[in-house]
């Protein structure tokens, strides 16, 4: 089961890395800010120091669920399972928290947080 949760938290690290290119390199490209729902170029230039932070949390985390998985197979069980629960959990609570914001951020949140649930959930037993 290890490996399988292995996998899950991988793809969620994964994602929010993508989720980071997008917000913080890509930000003013029209396909990304179409993605994302803004209004035009303006816009995506107004919005850009913002989504550029935002972009870095999602980084981060992706980071921290990494490196929890290289802890946990390099034998630094404890700390790497710590780490691997701490970021998955915050991913998915990003993501409920997402939804609170309204329902055409349903799908958005379903993305960002759904990997990360299932991570958590097998990693938790494995």
């Amino acid at each position: 089961m290890l490996v399988i949760a292995s996998v899950f938290v991988a793809l969620a690290a994964l994602l929010h890395g993508y989720i980071f290119l997008m917000e913080s390199v890509w930000w003013t490209r029209p396909a990304t800010w179409k993605r994302f729902g803004v209004a035009d170029q303006a816009a995506a230039d107004t919005t850009r120091p913002m989504a550029y932070n935002q972009g870095f949390y999602n980084l981060f985390l992706g980071i921290g669920a990494a490196i929890g998985l290289v802890l946990v197979w390099t034998g630094v069980d404890e700390a790497g399972r710590a780490l691997v629960l701490f970021s998955t959990a915050c991913m998915f609570l990003a993501a409920a928290v997402l939804t609170t914001t309204g329902r055409g951020y349903l799908r958005a949140a379903l993305t960002q947080g759904t990997l990360p649930l299932i991570g958590f959930v097998l990693f938790l037993f494995a």
